[in-house]
């Protein structure tokens, strides 16, 4: 099928002047492919990992030894996808998170990329390094290289003060036992549907 830029062209969610390099903390959910269930499974409001979940735990919790310009908050592994703050620090500092840090960042003009290609040190980086790491490591179990493990990119939202970081604090730590009716759940109950 030939290339329609009416019909294949994907839509960013990214804020269009925003600079995602910007010290501040950012919500993030991963999905898995096809939002299939590869991490593990709810049980009693309760995630229990399989192996593929713990990878992506110590994947995650890696990124922050990897990176001295990240700080890892509120984390947890679904069943299908992740959910995440963390917190860019900008330029290595990771023992302060207080003043301006805990603010979002001013909407600047992006920088630009070289050659197409995400800064070192952006969101974007960070959460494709993490993708990568873990695909590669699940793949290897599976015996499935090159497979796809996550969608194409993420979702993200700026964290906007103290209400809203301990809100999505909140949700995070909540979303096993919402999991019936979490809109990513492949297979609700009967009494979350109705």
């Amino acid at each position: 099928m030939p290339f329609d830029p009416q019909r294949h062209h994907r839509r960013s969610i990214r804020l269009p002047s925003y600079d995602y390099t910007q010290p501040g903390a950012y919500f993030i959910t991963v999905c898995a492919h096809d939002k299939a269930s590869l991490f593990g499974d709810v049980l009693d409001g309760d995630m229990r990992m399989n192996t593929f979940g713990y990878i992506v735990q110590e994947e995650w919790e890696r990124t922050a030894r990897a990176r001295e310009d990240v700080t890892l908050d509120a984390f947890i592994v679904m069943p299908n996808h992740t959910h995440a703050i963390i917190w860019l620090t900008g330029h290595g500092d990771t023992a302060e998170r207080g003043g301006m840090a805990r603010h979002a960042p001013t909407v600047v003009t992006p920088p630009t990329p070289r050659f197409g290609r995400p800064i070192a040190d952006s969101l974007a980086t960070v959460v494709g390094a993490f993708k990568s790491a873990t695909s590669r490591r699940i793949n290897k179990l599976r015996g499935t290289p090159a497979s796809p493990v996550w969608q194409r990119n993420y979702y993200e939202r700026v964290v906007r003060g103290e209400d809203d970081l301990h809100g999505i604090q909140e949700y995070i730590a909540a979303n096993p036992a919402q999991w019936a009716q979490d809109p990513e759940n492949p297979s609700p109950s009967q009494e979350a549907r109705t």
